[in-house]
């Protein structure tokens, strides 16, 4: 298909329409999943332990949870939004939830360090310390 573009000049009450024939945009590069260059890509050899880890240090706030329906994981990305920040948000298994060190999910880090689920994210900001710390790991604008 080819793809047109169209000039409108309306000079003098008239109208003219140009009808030049672009050429078709160039196909999108194909990137495997081992050598994909986004930071949610997984190599098929790194183990959960490694992706995790990975993910953590890559994502200066990132949650992860068992469902994306979490209802406490909805209240905690809605928290952090209204302060102008959006988390990278991770749905791992029951296995997963392991290598976090925590007893359940969802779970939030910021700048790497675990600052743990709902309460723990609401005690951070009632005590005043959130905005800095998120502003200290570069997810917030000062």
């Amino acid at each position: 298909m080819k793809t047109m573009r169209g000039l409108r000049d309306c000079s003098n009450d008239a109208v003219t329409l140009d009808l030049t024939v672009l050429p078709p945009p160039p196909a999108p590069p194909t990137v495997s999943s081992s050598t994909a260059s986004t930071s949610l890509s997984f190599d098929e050899e790194e183990t959960s332990e490694s992706k995790i880890g990975r993910l953590i240090s890559e994502h200066p706030v990132i949650i992860f949870t068992r469902s994306s329906s979490c209802c406490m994981c909805h209240v905690m990305k809605k928290l952090l939004s209204t302060v102008g920040v959006h988390p990278t948000v991770i749905e791992i298994d029951g296995g997963e939830i392991a290598y976090l060190a925590v007893e359940a999910a969802p779970v939030l880090f910021i700048g790497g360090a675990c600052v743990g689920g709902f309460e723990s994210l609401v005690a951070l900001h009632l005590s005043g310390q959130l905005i800095p710390r998120l502003v200290e790991v570069g997810a917030l604008l000062a």
